[in-house]
């Protein structure tokens, strides 16, 4: 079996899912070919990907005209197009009907639609795409549902498992002394309640709730964000935390310790499928506060705190209480380590790839 994925600008969790998800099905035995953006490939180091984004059906740069000519003429050489996201399934829809042979045409969604792509002409385009796939399938109930009102047929559930969850699992829980070393490496107070915040530095992640929460908050802890992204973003919250202990701390390869140094986990996203952080926060045995949205209230359960979008209040009273309350803590920690352990591995879901997969040729 030949697979040609297809996936844009990535540098988070579609990206990290995909990379995970090729090596697994070409040491199944799967021949998987990628077409990508070049900061994409860089970030992942795909070095044998084709480097061929981004391109829009009908555009007129030259350079944009050959690319979508070679995507055309890969796809008449696989068995599978798989596409991740709402873009990608345009280009893999039209590329799937000019193909010859015409392959099959998998798509699935990661992400809800943007606004702009909600009415109009865009989403008509992107409903056409959805339509036109032999199987769609969402990273979470509500992408699941979406794809349906857009008239996809087949649609089902295709969880995204995080890769770093099983060893975080076999590792043992942070000693004080860890705790401390890895505090004071990053020119925080040693002691003191920590929460903690992995998320890219964009609007999505709502990082102005986050600020505000924060400052409101009664509890002394030290508030600290991982993650690179927009700069002029960062810039903006900073001015707004100025004087209150919230600390952005940039990309660090360190986030498995630094979720098993917490004492609380946040997310205040204004969506999110299954968030790959928090799963792995789950899997420290970390309790989570997260926004009521998307695929989180699935994957968390009762295993943590929900609060609404937005609601900084409602952060704030969530993390002082669960500060405020060691017990609680544990008990929510314990509970959201036991849900991780039942969850697939990503192993698991490449075997159910080469599944679908198969079963698709079959219809």
């Amino acid at each position: 079996m030949r697979v040609l994925m297809l996936v844009g600008r990535s540098t988070g969790g579609i990206g990290t899912h995909v990379d995970r998800l090729v090596d697994d099905l070409r040491r199944e035995g799967t021949d998987v070919a990628l077409v990508t953006d070049p900061s994409t490939a860089a970030c992942f180091g795909w070095a044998d990907a084709h480097l061929l984004w981004p391109v829009h059906p009908g555009l007129r740069a030259p350079r944009g005209l050959v690319d979508w000519h070679r995507i055309m003429r890969l796809t008449g050489t696989v068995d599978i197009v798989h596409a991740h996201g709402h873009q990608a399934a345009v280009i893999a829809a039209v590329a799937v009907l000019r193909a010859r042979p015409r392959p099959r045409l998998v798509v699935t969604l990661h992400n809800d639609l943007p606004p702009r792509l909600r009415s109009g002409p865009a989403a008509r385009v992107v409903a056409w795409a959805l339509r036109r796939a032999d199987l769609v399938t969402g990273a979470s109930g509500d992408l699941v549902e979406l794809a349906r009102d857009l008239g996809a047929e087949p649609v089902e559930l295709a969880t995204v498992a995080s890769p770093g969850v099983a060893a975080i699992l076999a590792s043992s829980p942070a000693t004080p002394g860890e705790r401390a070393a890895l505090r004071t490496a990053a020119g925080l107070a040693p002691d003191g309640p920590l929460v903690v915040t992995v998320s890219r530095l964009a609007p999505q992640k709502d990082l102005h709730t986050l600020a505000a929460a924060a400052r409101d908050s009664r509890c002394g802890a030290t508030w600290v964000v991982i993650g690179a992204g927009d700069d002029a973003l960062r810039a903006h919250v900073e001015r707004e935390a100025s004087g209150i202990p919230l600390v952005f701390l940039g990309a660090r390869d360190d986030v498995p310790a630094w979720l098993r140094a917490a004492d609380v986990f946040v997310l205040t996203s204004r969506w999110e499928a299954r968030a790959l952080v928090v799963q792995e926060a789950m899997a420290a045995g970390v309790p989570v506060v997260v926004t009521r949205t998307g695929g989180l209230p699935d994957l968390v359960g009762d295993a943590g705190v929900l609060v609404p979008v937005g609601d900084a209040a409602a952060v704030t009273r969530a993390v002082d209480s669960l500060l405020g309350d060691p017990d609680e803590r544990r008990r929510l920690g314990a509970r959201a380590r036991e849900r991780a352990l039942a969850w697939a591995s990503p192993g698991d879901e490449a075997r159910r790839w080469r599944e679908r997969y198969t079963e698709t040729l079959r219809r």
